[in-house]
């Protein structure tokens, strides 16, 4: 027999039995609702959620020169406006008036933006007459952060319809110098020639995002909000000396408008690295300002206008001869008139009339013979000529710069009766500034060439330094013909008739000049008008720079001439720049230059 006592425990365990099992049930019933008998309304709901993000645009990475100073930055500025409406509500609040009127405030404006006060007060009473709903009035672009904390300091003050909306802008701050290498970006921020394009890959930003999902009432859904930062670009530092290339740019600039030219470059390249410390050029360009300057400047020359070296390539035909030839830097002897007409119908000039003389190497290359080259160059084969011309960088680019010109190298088959023997003195091929230095690089190296370099390295934003593979070395010629080659380039120097002219005190100077003629489009050459250059290495004794100086289509003087005056300048000023040792060893006997 049961008793009342005991069954109530176990009645009331039943109930809560019940209720558990009817809870669940619920629940299942339920769950069968959602994912089953209503699945697709469900769906249809969730789709409902908007999804919200806002792009975090990261800095553009800097540019600076060896030393570090910045040549090219991204920096905040602002685009500031007034709001016509809210300033009128304001004025005419006569319970509340602005602690600083309109007529005052108007004035402060235009000091800290820098526009005239008369003119914004104008412009303002203008726009609200023709437009009393107007609710915009461009005040000034671009303003500095300091302005933009000064006029956000009026804002807070109660001046209410200012208004700022910030964004990036790329700085050069040192204006032109450097223009043509640096480069620009478009108005959109993308680079569109120079190192901003060549190295796009270090400065170009990585954009953060912040993004959250709402419902249709517009709330944000917990949990749903993500950010990702932003990752800034690189700094990429170039070789370039920023103090030098400034100097060479002034150099340039004014010795190239002295002789009439239509432009002219300076290149100085590092004997021992191969690095670019300067490359100038003129006319030249300020980044921030495109508008300044014709659109044919936006890009470098120098490194994309090939011309025909002339007479600076003849060491390299001098080279081919000594180790191939046995020729040496006194003998054997050529006989060369002023003009002469060659057995294949060839007629080759000198540029100055002499009767026959009987020339060693080094007096071919003192007085520049072009009759003399090509009796001496005809002493190996086209080919031989042409591999050594292959070696000393003819046909292939330097840096990979932007739209860059690797020159042109006709293969022998090509060559005819005339080009046969012109291509011993610099014709019927073409180079770059940069690629005539890098041939010279060479044989002030000891006939080991080095890649040409611009740019030391990329450091990303976590200090993590990337540095371009090293330059290519190659041995092209033996020591002992770099060393000959240099000595006939110093009595060059020495005998030629520039020697007055490009002497630097106190170091002692290789050099060689080139007047190319000019092509006119037509498969022949301008007349009376020549692309002129000179080239050098110095100190003889410890060669450390190479400099290269060209002028395009000089008319004070039209022949190499023109370039002797900024050529020793541009030497001097690198001897200056780089405290280089004064040569501490005499020049040789000089060479003679006929038998």
């Amino acid at each position: 027999m049961t008793t009342r006592a005991t069954r109530t425990p176990r009645r009331r365990t039943v109930v809560a039995l019940a209720v558990i099992l009817a809870i669940l049930a619920a629940f299942v019933v339920r769950l069968i609702d959602i994912q089953v008998v209503k699945a697709d309304e469900h769906v249809a709901q969730s789709m409902e959620f908007i999804a919200h993000g806002t792009a975090i645009p990261g800095q553009r990475g800097s540019i600076v020169d060896a030393d570090g100073a910045v040549l090219a930055e991204s920096v905040m500025v602002y685009d500031a406006s007034i709001d016509p409406q809210v300033m009128n509500l304001l004025e005419t609040d006569e319970d509340n008036p602005p602690k600083m009127p309109w007529s005052e405030a108007s004035q402060r404006i235009a000091e800290i933006a820098g526009v005239d006060a008369e003119k914004l007060r104008t412009d303002v009473e203008q726009l609200n007459a023709a437009d009393p709903d107007a609710r915009w009035y461009e005040l000034k672009k671009g303003l500095t952060t300091a302005q933009y904390i000064e006029l956000k300091e009026l804002k807070s003050s109660g001046l209410l319809y200012l208004h700022f909306e910030p964004r990036e802008t790329r700085v050069y701050p040192n204006g032109a110098v450097a223009g043509n290498l640096l480069g620009y970006l478009n108005g959109s921020g993308e680079a569109q020639a120079g190192v901003e394009k060549m190295d796009a890959q270090c400065l170009a930003p990585t954009d953060g995002e912040e993004s959250y999902r709402t419902g249709k009432n517009g709330v944000i859904i917990p949990g749903s909000e993500k950010k990702v930062d932003a990752v800034d670009g690189g700094a990429v530092q170039l070789t370039i000396n920023s103090d030098l290339q400034w100097y060479m740019q002034q150099m340039i600039a004014e010795e190239a408008q002295l002789q009439g030219a239509k432009g002219g470059t300076v290149t100085v390249v590092e004997v021992g690295t191969g690095k670019i410390r300067a490359a100038a050029e003129w006319p030249t360009m300020d980044p921030n300002d495109l508008d300044a300057s014709s659109s044919d400047t936006w890009g470098s020359k120098l490194f994309t206008y090939p011309f025909e070296p002339g007479s600076t390539f003849k060491p390299v035909t001098a080279a081919a001869i000594m180790e191939n030839a046995g020729v040496t830097m006194t003998s054997p002897t050529v006989q060369a008139s002023s003009h002469e007409k060659f057995p294949n119908g060839a007629v080759i000039n000198d540029a100055f009339v002499h009767p026959t003389f009987t020339y060693t190497l080094a007096g071919a290359l003192i007085d520049s013979s072009n009759v003399a080259l090509s009796k001496f160059g005809t002493m190996v084969s086209p080919d031989v000529r042409y591999d050594y011309l292959e070696r000393f960088g003819v046909g292939e680019s330097t840096i990979r710069f932007p739209d860059e010109a690797s020159g042109l190298l006709h293969p022998t088959k090509d060559w005819d009766n005339q080009s046969l023997y012109t291509t011993t003195f610099g014709q019927y091929f073409t180079v770059t500034a940069p690629q005539l230095a890098g041939a010279y690089q060479a044989i002030a190296n000891g006939g080991e060439k080095i890649g040409l370099s611009l740019v030391e390295s990329c450091t990303a934003p976590d200090g993590t330094v990337i540095t371009p593979d090293a330059p290519e070395k190659e041995q092209i010629i033996k020591p002992q013909t770099a060393a000959d080659l240099t000595r006939m380039l110093e009595n060059v120097a020495v005998q030629g008739g520039n020697a007055d002219r490009i002497q630097v005190p106190g170091y002692r100077v290789t050099s060689k000049t080139g007047t190319a003629q000019i092509p006119d489009g037509k498969g022949g050459y301008k007349s009376g008008v020549y692309y002129t250059s000179m080239v050098g290495f110095a100190p003889v004794d410890d060669p450390q720079y190479v400099v290269v100086v060209t002028l395009d289509e000089p008319t004070r003087v039209t022949s190499s001439a023109a370039t002797a005056s900024a050529f020793q300048k541009a030497m001097t000023q690198t001897m200056k720049t780089y405290r280089v040792m004064p040569s501490s060893t005499p020049m040789d006997a000089l060479l003679p230059k006929f038998e």
